[in-house]
């Protein structure tokens, strides 16, 4: 049977990259279809219709939502080069730092970018507070995963991705050298 794999995404959203580098860390031929997230396709609102969002991959026909779930399926499902690890503990430790990612530094980031005077002040103290929880986790260790790419060094990629956009953008340099670790795993 021949494996037909898409991913509906789009070039600037962070979601939308994981997905990409966990299919070409896998080697996995599949179809790139780019969304206009202003103008929604109607193929996009039919594989999810519940959260209207990239990324979505599509794995003969079946849909798969949410970026996180989408690399756990990859992983499970092509087995080659993975992106998790075996033992319980450190499966849970790449959820975690994955999900620390998602709730806690992105949003503190995009509070500097979108707010002002004093609140700008606050939400970068946030950042910074942050930035130093993911510099500790590095200590002692080329990736989030020890000497291998994690789920966490997958969803933390934007940092290398995006951030010298959002420090051009905002005139703050974030990843400075309070952030040895972090300009060293980039």
């Amino acid at each position: 049977m021949v494996e037909e794999v898409k991913l509906l995404k789009t070039w600037s959203s962070p979601f939308g990259l994981r997905p990409i580098w966990v299919l070409k860390l896998k080697c996995i031929q599949y179809e790139s279809i780019d969304e206009d997230l202003s103008n929604k396709s109607a193929l996009l609102l039919q594989l999810n219709p519940i959260y209207k969002k990239i990324p979505v991959l599509v794995y003969n026909g079946k849909p798969i939502s949410e970026s996180l779930v989408i690399l756990e399926y990859l992983d499970q499902t092509w087995t080659q080069n993975p992106i998790m690890p075996q033992h319980p503990l450190e499966k849970a430790r790449q959820r975690f730092w994955a999900k620390f990612n998602d709730e806690k530094l992105l949003p503190s980031i995009w509070s500097v970018f979108t707010k002002e005077g004093k609140q700008r002040e606050e939400a970068m103290e946030e950042l910074v507070e942050n930035l130093k929880l993911a510099e500790e986790e590095l200590q002692g260790k080329r990736f989030f995963r020890g000497d291998k790419i994690g789920v966490a060094n997958l969803a933390f990629g934007w940092l290398a991705n995006l951030m010298s956009v959002f420090e051009q953008v905002t005139g703050f340099k974030v990843i400075d050298g309070r952030f040895l670790l972090l300009s060293t795993w980039i």
